[in-house]
């Protein structure tokens, strides 16, 4: 390659990002190196002009880590996506990042920039990912915010659940299941830092005042997404409300509420309603732990991601993309399918 070098008088780095297809490197540079390459016997006729035509475009998604069942399950899929793509086709891959943390969102997102025209992401609404966004959006990395949004004019689309309306089914749901229209109700969150969970919550809360009145809000706990402190709420709530009628998880690990609600002998009393169809949650709605699950199908989000990014971006409307809501209950629980080894 030193050869390729010298004749379009660039560096070999610059030489291996060209031959890679990789980002950062001007349009007429490339055409020199290709055009050297080329006359060097480097390459044929045919690899020029399959590297002369735009490449498939780089797209990252970032995934917070933790106890969530959904998001594991999600990054499986994704890394099966990214294992089974040849190098002419889209490149995909998954990146676990701290959850909760806005500084650390914020800088994965600038990190992988680097390599990704396209980064999808779950928001967190926090003035160091707005900055983040404004600054990678002005150089021409393309957003889209999965599950959570972030609203902010760099971001080109968002593809999830309109989260207030998923909370309204939720209390509609839990009022309609629960055996009394008196009673208290909880609600367990992740972390309100996420749009998506503060959108689910005001759905419910409004759903409920409207239609259910009667039925008195005890507590708005966050779980962070983890069993263990989803457990030891639940535990709470219940010893301080004996009339606890209903629980809604607003996030992920509902196990933790279930193994509670089992524990106190309280699973046939409290109506529980949560997100996410993942194997714990399959569990939970068979053995009855769990009433009803609200679900967005993984792969549905990902071919979206994939749907929107792979095209260029005059091609595409920007603005909210809402992929299906379900609502799944012990009677119509889908085949499981799990990711291949």
């Amino acid at each position: 390659m030193s050869d390729v070098a010298e004749m379009a008088n660039v560096s070999l780095a610059t030489v291996d990002r060209v031959l890679n297809r990789r980002k950062g490197v001007r349009s007429r540079t490339v055409e020199r190196v290709l055009r050297a390459a080329l006359d060097l016997g480097y390459m044929d006729a045919a690899e020029l002009e399959r590297l002369q035509h735009p490449r498939p475009p780089n797209i990252a998604f970032l995934i917070p880590m933790g106890g969530n069942p959904y998001f594991r399950l999600l990054g499986e899929k994704l890394k099966e996506i990214a294992q089974t793509t040849s190098r002419d086709q889209t490149q995909v891959r998954c990146f676990f990042i701290e959850s909760f943390n806005a500084a650390a969102l914020a800088a994965a997102v600038r990190h992988h920039a680097k390599w990704a025209d396209g980064i999808a992401f779950m928001a967190i609404d926090h003035p160091l990912v707005r900055e983040a966004v404004e600054e990678l959006g002005a150089a021409g990395c393309r957003i889209v915010t999965i599950v959570s949004d972030l609203q902010h004019p760099a971001r080109e689309a968002y593809i999830g659940l309109d989260n207030q309306t998923a909370g309204r089914t939720a209390a509609y749901l839990l009022g309609r299941f629960c055996r009394s229209d008196t009673g208290s109700v909880a609600l367990v969150a992740g972390s309100r830092n996420y749009r998506a969970h503060a959108e689910r919550e005001m759905g419910f809360l409004g759903l409920l005042e409207e239609e259910y009145p009667n039925l008195r809000i005890v507590g708005i706990r966050e779980g962070r997404d983890d069993r263990d402190q989803n457990y030891r709420h639940t535990i709470s709530l219940l010893e301080q409300n004996p009339d606890l009628v209903g629980i809604y998880n607003v996030g992920g690990s509902s196990d933790g509420i279930a193994r509670a609600l089992r524990e106190k002998e309280k699973s046939e009393e409290v109506v529980f309603i949560g997100h996410g169809l993942t194997p714990d949650t399959r569990r939970l709605l068979i053995e009855g732990s769990m009433d009803a699950v609200i679900n967005s199908d993984p792969d549905a989000i990902i071919e979206a991601v994939l749907r929107l990014l792979g095209k260029p971006r005059d091609e595409n409307a920007a603005g909210p993309t809402s992929v299906k809501m379900e609502t799944i209950f012990r009677e119509n629980i889908p085949q499981f399918s799990r990711p291949k080894d």
